[in-house]
């Protein structure tokens, strides 16, 4: 019995001793546009949790993924695509059932692609068929290189398919003259963001909702306008635990306690706030009036799923290659 007591207390004490030596650091690797973003929920996690620090890693969804099958220890993603979530599964880098952790399929936000143009819209971009007229030069980042691209490539196809009622010739016709029309493909958001907005190339810029009312409330209200379009594509932002490095650092429960914040009405308000928006239904009511009304399809409903889109249009050789092959 004296063994069996003492036994107990030595597991009890290295079960204290672990968890004081938990980490108080994680790193999130996150999407290109979202710096400013987190830097708002961190601040605000941390308030809440003192002692805690959060690091931060941006870039292209698809090539942060990659970092992280090549070595990169984040033990969070917050990304903008489920692929690249996906990608990490396959890798053996996060866990199949990573959707069924957190509420709705691990997406705590969601946006759209949408357009910003210049003061007065002088070009009259109100949609998608205006983005390949020949006097309308557009500017998106690399889908090979950036999630939100492959949302604008997907949003475009969506739009195209309805228009031409499905026909393969015409849809990648269409989507063919909007590539023609994009005068540099940069590898992330924040980069076609400079293109546009520094280095004054295009007449609209192609991005998040969130990134367009960013881009406007920084650089000049008065410069830029706003256009969300009829349609577009719903843009869910996934996040994921990184098993295989929360489990090498102990630090599960601080990264599960973090992306829970991001579903907490102050991480919803914060979210919202950056032109985001959010499932919590009385945060989505507060900033209702701030979300025009658009119509949005979902993957799943127009390609199918992510699996037969990587399949189709993004894998080496498929439909998005033969169009930058094309051009």
């Amino acid at each position: 019995m004296r063994l069996f007591i003492l036994g107990a207390a030595f597991a009890t004490l290295l079960s204290s001793s672990a968890f004081a030596q938990a980490p108080d650091k994680i790193l999130n690797s996150s999407y290109d546009i979202a710096r400013e973003l987190f830097a708002k929920v961190n601040e605000a996690y941390v308030s809440a949790n003192p002692g805690k620090t959060i690091d931060q890693s941006h870039a292209g969804s698809s090539k942060q993924a990659r970092a992280i099958l090549e070595g990169l220890d984040a033990d969070v993603v917050t990304y903008n695509q489920v692929t690249d979530v996906n990608a990490l599964v396959k890798g053996g880098a996060v866990s199949e059932d990573w959707q069924s952790e957190f509420a709705n399929n691990a997406s705590p936000y969601y946006s759209l692609p949408a357009f910003l143009v210049r003061e007065g819209n002088p070009k009259n971009i109100k949609d998608w068929g205006d983005l390949v007229r020949d006097d309308v030069k557009v500017v998106f980042p690399n889908p090979k290189t950036s999630g939100n691209a492959r949302y604008t490539y997907l949003a475009a196809t969506a739009y195209a398919k309805e228009k031409f009622n499905n026909d393969p010739e015409q849809v990648k016709e269409f989507v063919g003259k909007l590539f023609d029309n994009v005068p540099v493909f940069d590898t992330g958001g924040r980069a076609a963001t400079t293109t546009f907005v520094e280095r004054q190339i295009g007449d609209v810029l192609i991005t998040f909702e969130a990134e367009t009312r960013g881009i406007a409330k920084e650089f000049g209200e008065d410069k830029y306008d706003v256009v969300v379009p009829a349609m577009s594509i719903l843009a869910e932002f996934p996040v994921a635990i990184v098993d295989r490095v929360v489990d090498k650092r102990g630090s599960r429960e601080f990264a599960k306690s973090y992306l829970d914040f991001l579903y907490s009405e102050e991480g919803q308000r914060i979210i919202a706030e950056h032109g985001n928006r959010v499932n919590n239904e009385a945060v989505a009511a507060e900033f209702e009036s701030q979300f025009p009304e658009v119509r949005l399809v979902r993957v799943e409903d127009v390609f199918g799923g992510w699996d037969k889109i990587q399949e189709e249009h993004f894998a080496s050789g498929a439909l998005l290659d033969e169009i930058y092959g094309q051009r």
